[in-house]
């Protein structure tokens, strides 16, 4: 079988030349016109609620913050999905939106529903909406010159060197230990 096929190439050349160009070519257009995202957004549009009710049981948790948390959110408008998640103390609740929907119109429509649930939470709970968290927001949104003018202001010190973190959208140098 392998004999027949190159003795098929060798006999035909042409062709074969013709077909590597033509593949070559063909790469060469998909190469060039094909949309390339630098940092793709492969994250879901999710806003994150969360409320602490120190010194309860998962069980009380659920039943008392998670359960309100999520019916008041359950009819806003482009959910895909609600999930959530109690601990001891503590609730969690993920609302995923669909693409097509705004991230910030969606943290609005959040918080609206979150305002109608602190209703019916028991005293002293408060639920929060997390941190803006897109994915392709997070990856560096630094330019050289926040970098250049925090090297400046910072201090040296024998024992210890600069090191770069990020908290949202703050960027601030730290000390770290070598």
């Amino acid at each position: 079988m392998i004999d027949a096929v190159i003795r098929w190439c060798l006999t035909h050349a042409f062709l074969v030349v013709l077909g590597i160009v033509a593949i070559g070519a063909a790469g060469y257009f998909a190469m060039v016109n094909t949309p390339v995202d630098a940092i793709p957004d492969v994250g879901e549009k999710q806003v994150i609620v969360s409320a602490d009710w120190p010194g309860r049981s998962p069980q009380d948790v659920d039943n008392q913050v998670t359960y309100p948390l999520t019916t008041s959110l359950t009819g806003t408008p482009g959910v895909k999905s609600i999930r959530s998640m109690s601990g001891f103390g503590f609730a969690t609740v993920f609302v995923i939106f669909n693409d097509d929907v705004d991230y910030y119109w969606a943290r609005s429509r959040v918080l609206e529903g979150t305002n109608v649930a602190q209703q019916s939470l028991p005293p002293g709970v408060t639920p929060v909406r997390g941190p803006e968290a897109i994915l392709a927001n997070r990856t560096l949104d630094w330019t050289v010159l926040e970098v250049a003018s925090m090297a400046g202001k910072h201090q040296w010190n024998h024992e210890r060197r600069p090191c770069c973190s990020m908290s949202g959208r703050q960027t601030t140098l730290e000390q770290s230990i070598p």
